[in-house]
């Protein structure tokens, strides 16, 4: 197997990895009852940022497990990392704000598969860039520094702006599609609990968009 052809298969596999264990952080806030120290890396509420963050820390993640095992396939290994961190998050605020601004425009509603439609592109495309970079001619030895303030300044963005957002849509709560004026950790989940529960924990249920739409009916 050619060098190029398993540095594909690894990059097929980040795009697999960080979309499953994204998803699980999705919901990891409320699956720890809100546990403070989990919202550095869980999405505490429904803004494009926290969708991107809950993307970004398993992508880290799989880039430092990927070094150990493939350092001696590839070359640019840790600026095409870095491009792709970045270039994720770039895609998916396009490929989201797009999809919204085409349903303002020609009409229709947000659906649960397109949303999971963005999020699957936007991690490919960011880990095509990567596989692009990483089976390019070697960079030059200072584009290095770049790649360093790139994971540097990425790191603090996702560690810091959940506590601390700018007031601005990026940022803003979109339950059901909605937003909501809320910024970083809610005062209050009650009304926006995916999992209710109810009396008997047991008998937990799923509570989606569509269900609340039916109960306001």
């Amino acid at each position: 197997m050619s060098a190029k052809t398993k540095i594909a298969m690894w990059e097929i596999g980040c795009v697999i990895w960080v979309c499953v264990a994204g998803s699980m952080l999705h919901f990891a806030f409320e699956l720890t009852d809100y546990w403070t120290p989990m919202a550095l890396v869980a999405a505490v509420n429904e803004s494009a940022w926290e969708h991107t963050k809950i993307l970004f820390w398993p992508g880290l993640v799989f880039a430092i497990v990927q070094y150990t095992y493939t350092r001696h396939l590839h070359r640019n290994y840790w600026q095409g990392k870095a491009a792709a961190l970045a270039v994720t998050a770039l895609a998916i605020f396009a490929l989201y704000y797009g999809y919204m601004a085409a349903l303002d425009i020609w009409g229709g509603s947000a659906n649960l598969q397109a949303m999971m439609t963005i999020t699957v592109l936007g991690v490919s495309i960011g880990q095509f860039v990567s596989y692009r970079i990483l089976t390019a001619e070697p960079f030059s030895p200072g584009t290095g520094r770049y790649a360093a303030v790139t994971f540097a300044t990425l790191i603090a963005m996702f560690s810091l702006l959940t506590f601390f957002p700018p007031r601005v849509f990026l940022f803003e709560n979109l339950f059901c599609y909605a937003y909501t004026g809320e910024y970083g950790i809610l005062d209050d989940y009650e009304p926006y609990r995916i999992f209710t529960r109810g009396d008997d924990p047991s008998s937990a249920n799923i509570n989606y968009c569509d269900i609340k739409d039916e109960d306001n009916n």
